[in-house]
């Protein structure tokens, strides 16, 4: 078994720093054939060769600084403090690591690269396909570690032990109605309307004398039908004897023919999580590897942006920052990149990316601003 561990363990390391060291050494390969490019049509064109490998040499020592000096200790001080602060932290500290140490010298490459072709009146490369695809399969990379570290790679998932990173509703408890009898004769003649009254030992709560409770019915018919019974509740402390009593009442597992179909696993469906988290990113990117915008000023926004959205890699899926960090370094800031490169060169991304963070944008103010004033705040059913 700890070998197990010890096997996950590295491979999960070696990932990760395949991922964090790729991106760099790719982006600044490329980065050198366009100053060597731009050399050779300058007046030097024997310094062409020395800047390229200059280049080169400066990025293998910077992955070398970064890991010995950075990476390693920050390795080191997440896994000897990993118990006292996993079940508090929401946080990752290795992500934030990787987003300020990979992620955002490739973009910075990027927008060089760009300049140092529109200074020097080339069109030698756009940057369209390898390093923006090799730096976004990196950052999906290193989500779907941090997902699984915890997590068993082997044998079935238990429905009951599943790993506080991955947002879940699995504690359900059925709300049981309380119903309180008065004693006495004018018990519900002198309950005051707007307070309770202690009557037999027990606190009569406002409208428990005509059966209701806080809105909920208790000893009469609810008016608000509720036509798939009681409502389950999350319990924020489940009980280990309350799990195991709610994981008996879930229904059996379908055994017909067709159970083929209904084959889930948690760690399967994490993977396509990872990939949807990522798709916005993916297809802002891929826009700037038209020539039209690369070597243009719209460079600049486009690639702020989609570091801006790489910093919700930082937060766990489960942590309460990530809706509103998601509007507001995402869809809010791409919404507007898209409107203006939508207005300058066209359709040069589907509308359905336009469409997706409006609706987002709308949906977020419209239900947590927009409901607690007064003309929406009601209780009908529109």
């Amino acid at each position: 078994m700890g070998s197990r561990g010890t096997l996950k363990l590295l491979a999960c390391e070696v990932l990760q720093f395949l991922a964090l060291a790729t991106p760099l050494l790719v982006v600044l390969q490329r980065f050198a054939g366009v100053v060597a490019r731009a050399k050779q049509q300058s007046d030097s064109p024997a310094d062409a060769s020395t800047s390229y490998w200059l280049i080169v040499a400066a990025g293998v020592a910077y992955v070398t600084s970064i890991a010995l000096l950075l990476w390693l200790p920050l390795k080191y001080l997440v896994f000897l403090k990993r118990r006292s602060l996993s079940p508090h932290r929401k946080w990752r500290p290795v992500a934030l690591a990787y987003v300020i140490l990979s992620t955002l010298p490739c973009f910075s490459l990027l927008i060089a690269s760009a300049e140092v072709q529109v200074m020097n009146s080339m069109r030698y490369d756009c940057f369209d396909e390898l390093p923006v695809s090799l730096v976004l399969f990196s950052l999906i990379c290193i989500d779907i570690v941090e997902r699984l570290r915890h997590c068993r790679l082997t044998g079935q998932a238990n429905e009951l032990d599943r790993d506080a990173d991955i947002p879940t509703l699995s504690h359900l408890e059925q709300v049981t109605p309380v119903i309180t009898t008065a004693t006495g004769p004018a018990a519900a003649a002198t309950l005051p309307v707007g307070g309770a009254e202690q009557n037999g030992g027990r606190v009569l709560r406002p409208g428990a004398a005509n059966g209701t409770i806080a809105g909920l019915s208790v000893g009469g018919a609810d008016p608000r039908a509720r036509p798939f019974g009681q409502i389950p509740v999350a319990s924020p402390h489940p009980s280990p004897a309350s799990s195991i009593a709610t994981a008996t009442r879930l229904p059996p597992p379908y055994s017909g023919p067709l159970r083929l179909l209904l084959a889930s696993d948690l760690r399967a469906d994490e993977f396509g999580h990872a990939l949807l988290f990522w798709l916005d990113t993916a297809e802002l990117l891929r826009c700037g590897g038209a020539p039209a915008i690369f070597f243009s000023r719209w460079v600049f926004p486009l690639y702020i942006c989609g570091f801006l959205s790489c910093l919700r890699l930082v937060l766990t899926p489960c942590c309460p920052l990530q809706a509103p960090l998601g509007v507001l370094l995402q869809d809010l800031p791409f919404l507007l990149l898209r409107g203006a490169l939508l207005g300058s060169f066209g359709r040069v991304s589907p509308l359905l990316y336009l469409l997706k963070n409006l609706l987002v944008v709308l949906a977020y103010i419209y239900f947590n601003f927009m409901t607690k004033m007064r003309i929406f705040n009601t209780q009908r059913m529109f």
